[in-house]
């Protein structure tokens, strides 16, 4: 019972410190935040398909970037959020390979555009209306569908055929 509980530990933190390193890594290239994100390491939402270590794992990898890239507090917390529940999604449709990617996709897509018009105060008005949720749904949506959809079906895939060494003892 105790090496669960160690492995657990152990997945969780490692997924944590990967989504960390990505996460820095494509801030460099000025991508992981702001009105167009395709922040790479939410390709790893993609892991609690393999083990519910990914739940807690992404979660604070999320929420350790957000706090290292400077993010506003409403991002640290409704950020993290986001990827949480996106996490859980994940791993309650762990059974539908394609299905299991969109949940992070949906997260993200409803909670990130109200981060960015109300809590970085980012506009976009077009004939004297502002259209900052609609469009920042769509372009957090296209970031989040190149990264967890695509990135992470192709990690999916790629991670499959070595899940029993990788992922063992896990459901």
């Amino acid at each position: 019972m105790r090496n669960k509980k160690v492995l657990f530990i152990v997945q969780a933190a490692m997924i944590a410190a990967i989504y960390v390193v990505l996460t820095m890594f494509i801030s460099a290239f000025n991508l992981a935040s702001g009105a167009i994100q395709v922040r790479v390491s939410e390709a790893l939402t993609i892991l609690p398909y393999f083990t519910p270590a990914g739940i807690p794992g992404l979660f604070i990898g999320c929420l350790l970037s957000n706090l290292l890239t400077g993010a506003t507090v409403y991002d640290v917390v409704f950020g993290s959020l986001a990827t949480l529940l996106g996490a859980v999604g994940t791993y309650l449709l762990r059974r539908h390979k394609f299905l299991c990617t969109l949940a992070p996709v949906a997260a993200n897509m409803l909670i990130i555009p109200f981060v960015l018009r109300y809590g970085y105060g980012l506009v976009m008005e077009f004939g004297g209306h502002d259209w900052s949720i609609p469009f920042y749904m769509l372009t957090v949506g296209a970031g989040e569908v190149i990264c967890c959809c695509i990135m992470g079906s192709v990690l999916l895939h790629a991670l499959e055929p070595v899940r029993g060494v990788i992922f063992k003892n896990e459901d």
